[in-house]
């Protein structure tokens, strides 16, 4: 086959490497795939009467649960998170300045450690019953005292680590907003409050409800909290049924309904949207003058803001501190740093195959003609919205069946037995990494890409540039910055994984977060502590850097 003579000779490399970007895209999006598939595919499996006489004892407990801790984390992020980031944006008062960056500190703190440092704190034995008791002189029976180990503990925890996704999109919304429509609402005599409640609030709601649906699927994804609360969720059920049960079939069952909760999110994300567009004004982005707040309101802003910092960061990493010194962890030395070890390198070469993932995803989008490309892109970063457990357990069914066969093809032929060749191995593990965590690079790699004008990719081209050399010449100096920020975020994200981590991991491969979870478990809450630190000190400085971007934001930052 020739090519055509009207085809100019530096255009067939071009489409050649197009294509191969492409049919890439598409492979990675089937790898994606195959999880979720393999979870749904287990639907209807014949489990033998198991899933009926667990469903009949567990299944309306595990839906009352979920439900409660979605409804309970959703209020309360979205009443921290919004009204953070509006008294931040759009008020001065004493602090405004560091809170405005501080409220993000908090992302750094996974909800199973909180919950581990605040039963320590809360408890019967723990100091501050303990200083209550003798203030006041008062015995067991004397008081009564909020159980920290229930469904409204749980809710706390999760709330306190994960109102920040609602902040971090409710400041970017107010930022954005049309300053007409404000300074209209302040002509019609509306004060902070009211302008507040019937202009700046529904215009930011297609942000509010992305940060909303972040933290809902958060919540869904929790196992460490919930376990460690004794809450019953689908998490802890999955967990059970797969390692206690011996039962694949139905922890992908109920992995299946997991998964369909995490879908409703998305949908109720998408519907509370509806048909309204939120546009803003052109040219009408000057600096809006915040409302001065001064004496009571003042002081009641600085609570309302510095609270969340206080419970959710300041508070936990000094008591982590304090019991890392006077007890920590038994094995600190050389085994605690093979644990470490083992979090930086399954972190580290998570984070690389991410984003290079996420580079061909991305890029195969950019240079490749029709929408399919797009969609794959889209569909490959779905697994962000599936719970780390249900990943595990999709990836754990089809590496399961590949042994197996090849096991028995080997015995048949051979009479050799080849054992397990991928499950319970490290490149399984990453493998449930990458699938959990592509959207976090995806999402960064893409932006880095929208920033790169088409232009640049011509001019490359006639110049005698292909595509792989555009890429490594052109975009990969521009992207820098966004590559980074990819596989920080993900290394970052693979750190503080617990349920992906406890299924998948192979015997005797222990990261920082299994560490902290088996310690806590047996109740060594102070030994769980200098483990608890690292994983907390790990994801400071990346959510310093993204404190530190958000904090040189200013309405009429924006160009029209």
């Amino acid at each position: 086959m020739t090519a055509r003579a009207d085809t100019p000779p530096e255009r067939r490399p071009l489409r050649a490497g197009a294509g191969l970007l492409t049919a890439g895209a598409f492979l990675v999006a089937a790898l994606v795939a195959l999880p979720i598939l393999a979870v749904a595919g287990n639907l209807f499996a014949d489990t033998g009467g198991l899933w009926g006489r667990l469903a009949a004892r567990a299944l309306s407990t595990y839906l009352v649960n979920t439900v409660a801790l979605l409804a309970g984390v959703g209020v309360l992020t979205t009443a921290i998170g919004a009204g953070a980031a509006w008294l931040v944006t759009m008020c001065e008062f004493r602090g405004r300045a560091v809170l405005e960056w501080m409220l993000l500190l908090p992302f750094a703190v996974p909800a199973y450690v909180l919950a581990y440092v605040y039963t320590d704190l809360l408890e019967f034995a723990g100091p501050v019953q303990t200083f209550l008791r003798d203030l006041f002189g008062w015995t067991r029976h004397d008081y009564r005292f909020p159980q920290i180990r229930s469904t409204p503990g749980a809710i706390a925890m999760l709330s306190l680590v994960l109102y920040p996704y609602v902040y971090l999109l409710g400041r970017a919304a107010f930022l954005s907003q049309s300053v007409a429509a404000l300074e209209a609402a302040r002509t019609l005599g509306r004060g902070p409050w009211s302008g507040f409640l019937r202009v700046a609030l529904p215009m930011a709601r297609p942000g509010l409800a992305a940060g909303l649906a972040l933290a809902l699927m958060e919540t869904l994804a929790d196992f460490g909290t919930v376990e460690f609360f004794g809450v019953q969720t689908f998490t802890t059920g999955i967990y059970r049924t797969w390692f206690l049960r011996g039962s694949p079939e139905v922890a992908a069952q109920f992995a299946s309904i997991l998964m369909l909760f995490a879908v409703a999110v998305l949908a109720l994300e998408r519907a509370s949207r509806g048909k309204a567009r939120f546009a803003t004004g052109a040219g009408r982005f000057s600096p809006l003058p915040r409302y001065r707040l001064a004496g009571v309101k003042a002081v009641a802003a600085f609570v309302a803001c510095g609270a969340p910092v206080a419970l959710g960061f300041l508070a936990p990493a000094a008591v982590l501190l304090h019991l890392s010194v006077i007890d920590g962890d038994p094995l600190f030395g050389g085994a605690f740093l093979g644990f470490a070890a083992n979090s930086i390198a399954a972190a580290g070469l998570a984070a690389t195959l991410a984003v290079g993932a996420a580079v061909v995803l991305g890029y195969g989008a950019r240079t490749a003609r029709g929408p399919l490309p797009q969609h794959a892109a889209r569909f490959a970063s779905m697994g962000y919205a599936i719970p780390g457990s249900v990943i595990a357990v999709g990836v754990l069914i089809p590496l399961a069946w590949f042994d197996n066969a090849v096991d028995a093809v080997m015995r048949e032929t051979f009479g050799v037995s080849t054992g397990l060749l991928l499950t319970g191995t490290v490149a399984a593990l990453l493998f449930a990494y990458v699938v959990r965590f592509l959207a976090v690079a995806y999402n960064a790699v893409d932006a880095g890409l929208a920033k790169i004008a088409p232009s640049m990719d011509g001019a490359s081209r006639t110049l005698g540039h292909g595509l792989a050399s555009t890429l490594a010449r052109v975009h990969a100096p521009l992207l820098r910055g966004s590559l980074l920020s990819g596989a920080l975020l993900v290394f970052v994200d693979v750190m503080k994984e617990l349920p992906a981590t406890l299924l998948v991991r192979p015997f005797n491969f222990e990261t920082l977060a299994t560490r902290v979870y088996r310690l806590a478990a047996d109740e060594r809450l102070a030994e769980a502590s200098t483990a608890a630190l690292a994983i907390v000190a790990a994801g400071v400085v990346p959510v310093i850097l993204l404190a530190r971007a958000i904090a040189r934001s200013r309405p009429g930052s924006a160009r029209p």
